[in-house]
């Protein structure tokens, strides 16, 4: 087996079943690169979570039109030319649009977003959500990209059980290495189908959106329990998410003080008290929900 990357001891990895382990815990770029005004914050941000340990970086062509990936790439190469990491170390996650996800156009998507992140490949190339391109059309672009060396695994987002059991049918659909989808404490739908499915098929799933876009940071509830352990409400939040196995977090955080704190959550056991007081106050689905998206 192989660890990718060098994250923190204390922080849980997850397993796949070409036998790597990824970090639990990543960074998650989305609104990065919309504001121009905002961008050397944003590199700034990206360049402090490398220096912290973080080594899945999280991005799409989506964000920003392109200025995610922009404000990635320079982050690392400036990380790289310090020595704080080597490219093999970091695990950077991309996206293509849906109407990007042809035949030809996954070639084009895809090497446009290795000349903004100033990369030879991405680590994980993702279908942002289904589109109107066939899945079977958009596997065969991915499998000529991994051929190519451009990407090292694909996988898929926003995809819910029954699009998974399709994508499987496809040829290559078993090479899918994860899907990335919303869940938080609030939105738990997934558990009822979707996860126990893909974690018997060893299929990471990566939680977007582990704060339920903030809602669960305010949550003056989840702050109750929170503030015995010495955790604040968004620290609780993400590690529920983060101590179910199989499961990886990609929050979105804009300041060093968030990061650090990210990563005191990856590093919390959650006692079984604490868990059944979060079942309390947002219940396990029993029945089968819409999968959540935004």
């Amino acid at each position: 087996m192989r660890t990718f990357g060098s994250a923190p001891e204390q922080m849980d990895h997850v397993a796949l079943a070409c036998g790597e382990w990824w970090p639990a815990l990543g960074l998650g770029t989305w609104r990065f690169g919309e504001d121009a005004q905002l961008q050397v914050q944003e590199m700034a941000c990206v360049r402090e979570a490398l220096d912290l340990g973080y080594r899945v970086i999280d991005t799409a062509e989506m964000y920003g039109e392109g200025g995610a990936e922009r404000i990635v790439g320079k982050a690392l190469a400036d990380a790289m030319r310090a020595g704080v990491v080597k490219r093999e170390q970091v695990f950077i996650v991309s996206k293509v649009y849906p109407h990007n996800a042809s035949l030809r156009g996954v070639q084009l998507a895809c090497d446009r977003s290795l000349r903004r992140l100033g990369l030879d490949h991405v680590d994980l190339y993702l279908l942002h959500w289904r589109g109107s391109v066939p899945l079977a059309e958009t596997v065969d672009g991915f499998a000529q990209l991994a051929a190519s060396g451009k990407i090292r695994h694909w996988g898929v987002s926003n995809f819910d059980l029954d699009d998974l059991r399709e994508l499987m049918r496809a040829s290559n659909g078993t090479q899918c290495a994860a899907n990335q989808v919303y869940y938080a404490a609030s939105s738990r739908g997934v558990e009822f189908d979707l996860l126990p499915w893909m974690r018997q098929r060893t299929l990471p799933l990566m939680a977007y959106s582990p704060l339920d876009c903030g809602n669960l940071a305010r949550d003056q509830r989840l702050q109750a329990i929170a503030q015995p352990l010495g955790l604040s409400a968004a620290q609780l939040a993400l590690a529920w998410v983060l101590r179910q196995p199989g499961v990886m977090a990609i929050p979105k955080a804009g300041r060093p003080e968030h990061l650090r704190e990210n990563l005191r959550a990856a590093e919390f056991a959650l006692a079984s008290s604490t868990l059944e007081a979060i079942d309390q106050l947002f219940p396990p689905p029993r029945h089968k929900q819409a999968l959540a998206m935004i």
